[in-house]
């Protein structure tokens, strides 16, 4: 990326996060989620923004009364700037995100939320029943990608597969024209990186579900959702509610 590209896309990046954090019904969600997708600690964020921890933690919490102009803009800075001390991996994923055509034919909708959402809003908007991970129904949620499930597993790189997940595994991952779950599952494991939560859609049941995919999801620890909608539009006009 030479040196003009790189200010735009740190530009670009600077304003989703500063419109996002001002935006949000609640801004410390929008903190805690963009920190956590630059993996950047309470106190390291703090360090360098030369605060107490407990200022970045009462944002985050909602303890504290919204950041102001002059404090977002110096969150998204700093997480910036640390960014491209480790060699700007998120910047980078950012600008690149829908590099490829393959990918583009994959992915049928992408969001990331400007704050947080539960695997009941999931549940809801998709119909589905829950199949795997009821302990785990309180897990934060940052976003979604819709994935026409053929041509991802028939057609992706296991690096491509790994790019479907956005800016941060924290979020959903929705797979159209399921069979039996199997392929969703195994593709996965394969890519060692595991969603918030997974959501099949295209059984004409939850007793369709492969044992051997929820075997995977169990051991893995993640959790599943058999949708009810048996439309592709549907699905995603009812997730773009979210």
């Amino acid at each position: 990326m030479v040196a003009n590209e790189r200010e735009l896309a740190k530009q670009n990046m600077a304003n989703k996060i500063a419109g996002e954090i001002v935006l949000a019904e609640k801004p410390g969600d929008a903190i805690r989620k963009w920190r956590n997708i630059f993996k950047v600690s309470q106190r390291g964020l703090a360090e360098v923004m030369k605060v107490m921890p407990s200022v970045i933690s009462d944002y985050e919490g909602g303890r504290r009364a919204s950041p102001g102009v002059k404090m977002i803009r110096k969150i998204v800075v700093v997480l910036i700037a640390l960014d491209e001390k480790n060699g700007g991996p998120i910047i980078k994923e950012f600008t690149n995100m829908y590099e490829t055509d393959l990918l583009n034919d994959a992915i049928l909708d992408i969001k990331e939320f400007p704050h947080s959402r539960k695997i009941d809003d999931f549940i809801k908007a998709t119909r589905g029943k829950l199949v795997v991970g009821e302990e785990q129904k309180d897990k934060t949620i940052y976003g979604y990608t819709i994935i026409d499930s053929f041509k991802a597993i028939t057609e992706l790189s296991p690096v491509e597969l790994v790019r479907l997940y956005g800016l941060t595994t924290e979020r959903a991952m929705v797979f159209t024209r399921i069979h039996h779950g199997r392929s969703p599952l195994i593709a996965i494991k394969v890519t060692n990186l595991k969603p918030g939560v997974i959501v099949l859609q295209g059984l004409k049941s939850p007793k369709e579900f492969d044992k051997l995919a929820q075997r995977i999801a169990e051991v893995e620890k993640i959790p599943v959702v058999i949708s009810g909608l048996q439309s592709d539009e549907e699905l995603v006009k009812n997730l773009r509610t979210l």
